[in-house]
């Protein structure tokens, strides 16, 4: 079973969180693999890991899926890059769960759909025997809650 860590994003938009979190896992060292709901979602977390001031280095991708520590990607499928990190945003649910070591759902807390999705989602993790965690931005950064 993964381990699923939700992350209510209310400080900060998913551009703006998701380097500091990439480059987390990458300094495990680990890869990971961001699931996209949209072309036009991907294109844009294509351009923040780029352009981010911190970490200031993510090297990435969306094509040659086994050549990139970080692959974004629209398809759920097994990991290609080896990827043990997934990465789902804007409600975006995989059938493959079981194949990483921890998920992290990254979910709009300004957007009630989006929130009322998360409770689903956690519902159903925790229905299927996951391990679950809460995490809630504040001024001092992620909090476990």
């Amino acid at each position: 079973m993964a381990e699923i860590g939700f992350y209510h994003l209310t400080r900060s938009s998913l551009e703006q969180a998701l380097p500091r979190l990439l480059g987390r896992v990458l300094a495990l060292p680990a890869r990971a693999l961001v699931l996209c709901a949209s072309e036009e979602r991907l294109r844009a977390l294509d351009d923040a890991l780029w352009t981010c001031p911190e970490p200031d280095w993510l090297p990435h991708g969306t094509r040659d899926a086994e050549c990139q520590p970080i692959f974004l990607t629209l398809e759920d499928a097994p990991p290609a890059n080896g990827a043990q990190h997934l990465f789902l945003t804007e409600g975006v649910e995989s059938a493959h769960l079981d194949l990483y070591a921890r998920v992290f759902d990254l979910f709009d807390g300004g957007d009630a759909a989006q929130v009322e999705a998360a409770r689903r989602r956690w519902a159903a993790a925790k229905a299927a025997g996951h391990g679950l965690t809460y995490w809630r931005q504040t001024a001092r950064g992620w909090e476990r809650g």
